[in-house]
């Protein structure tokens, strides 16, 4: 339990993005406290890929570490629960946790990423992150040059084929069902032979989350050694919607160039703003948002 109920920033999430700007907050002297749930999005990956430095560590090695160093400045603090609600008040902020714990603070800092909505298919979830995966660049290199699925249809197969076309030759586009893929869009696919099956997906079979196959509901079966698919996105924490932050289109939460929300005193960064969903994004962002809060406290006090 932090050591008082009141600081300058409260940052929701304890993340890359939230650490992150902890760090550049607790470095300017500010009193800061992190509040997490301990739910990240990626608790199934195993490695993280394409951050420098941090190059093929576990995602929980590299938050550990992050949130060491950042609690190594005395004026961050860290509490473990789940916001559920806040408030506007006289002097900043107050915010809510499912343990009926209240803080308040000056500025608030929403870095609380997304959730993941995943197809309803039998096994999908439980490869998500591990062998069914959403992003070449973190996780294409370790599946190089392998007989590689794609599950989508329309736009979104076209364009996912265009891009792991690169990483392998031995590409097959999924539809889950009958196409809807334009003519051209068909033609040009097949020019850079990726096949295309139109069978419905009854399952993925696996074995501890690593793919070994699609089985359709004609009860025939495809060897895969991995699959990229894209889901749907939402929120993953509901209460910077609930205090009147504007959301994108995609449903991000919509900010400036120093992440600021549409609610003045309240930022936002890491994935709950962005669809570049990656480790290095969120730290940058983060880092990015720090800055900003203690320029913004700075101004209102000289």
């Amino acid at each position: 339990m932090p050591d008082n109920q009141t600081f300058e920033i409260i940052i929701i999430g304890g993340s890359y993005a939230g650490l992150s700007a902890a760090m550049a907050l607790g470095r300017s002297l500010r009193n800061v406290l992190v509040i997490d749930s301990g739910n990240p999005c990626n608790r199934q990956t195993p490695f993280s890929h394409n951050f420098i430095t941090q190059d093929g560590r576990t995602p929980a090695e590299i938050t550990a570490e992050a949130k060491a160093q950042a609690l190594k400045y005395p004026t961050v603090r860290f509490y473990q629960g789940t916001v559920i609600n806040g408030r506007k008040t006289g002097g900043g902020f107050a915010i809510e946790t499912d343990s009926a714990q209240e803080f308040t603070a000056k500025k608030l800092l929403f870095a609380t990423g997304l959730t993941d909505i995943l197809p309803e298919i039998p096994g999908f979830a439980e490869c998500w992150g591990i062998s069914v995966l959403h992003c070449p660049y973190c996780h294409g290199y370790e599946v190089k040059n392998q007989d590689i699925g794609i599950i989508a249809n329309g736009d979104m197969g076209f364009e996912l084929c265009r891009l792991i076309h690169n990483w392998t030759p031995k590409l097959t586009l999924f539809t889950n069902g009958k196409s809807t893929l334009t003519e051209a869009q068909t033609e040009k696919i097949g020019m850079h032979n990726i096949g295309i099956i139109e069978k419905n997906i009854r399952q993925l079979d696996h074995a501890e989350g690593q793919i070994q196959g699609i089985v359709f509901t004609d009860q025939s079966k495809t060897d895969v050694s991995a699959i990229f698919a894209r889901g749907g996105i939402e929120q993953q924490c509901r209460t910077a919607q609930k205090m009147g932050c504007e959301l994108t289109e995609q449903g991000l939460l919509k900010v400036d160039d120093f992440q600021k929300t549409s609610v003045p005193g309240i930022f936002a960064a890491g994935d709950n703003t962005t669809l570049f969903r990656a480790v290095s994004a969120a730290v940058a962002s983060g880092t990015k948002a720090g800055a900003f809060i203690n320029k913004e406290l700075i101004d209102e006090s000289f």
